[in-house]
């Protein structure tokens, strides 16, 4: 696996987990699996990262959760709510601006 630069995970978990959930309700495990395989390992979600997470912004009223008993274990789902769907809306918009404005600079030769 990759290194992993925790300042430059700063916002991305609520992104990334935002993103997947507006497609359909997905519960943590899931989602956890989800990321690592469609980043292809880039990136990772811990439990210790993940749930914190996922509890903050259901406590913001981004998410809201359901139990469902499935194969003998209870699971939480989770699914965006309108005002999530509008934060998730706001969230890529930056990104895509500071991701074109990083690759700008990467992509321009240093003079010295």
């Amino acid at each position: 696996m990759a290194d992993r630069d925790p300042t430059l995970m700063a916002g991305i978990p609520e992104l990334i987990v935002m993103s997947l959930l507006a497609a359909r309700e997905m519960y943590g495990y899931e989602l956890a699996r989800s990321i690592n395989l469609i980043s292809k390992n880039a990136l990772s979600l811990g439990e210790g990262v993940l749930y914190p997470a996922l509890h903050t912004m259901e406590m913001r009223g981004l998410l809201r959760s359901r139990c469902m008993r499935m194969d003998g274990r209870t699971r939480i789902y989770y699914r965006l709510t309108p005002p999530g769907k509008r934060r998730l809306v706001r969230l890529k918009a930056n990104w895509r601006r500071m991701s074109r404005g990083v690759e700008s600079i990467l992509g321009t030769p240093i003079h010295v």
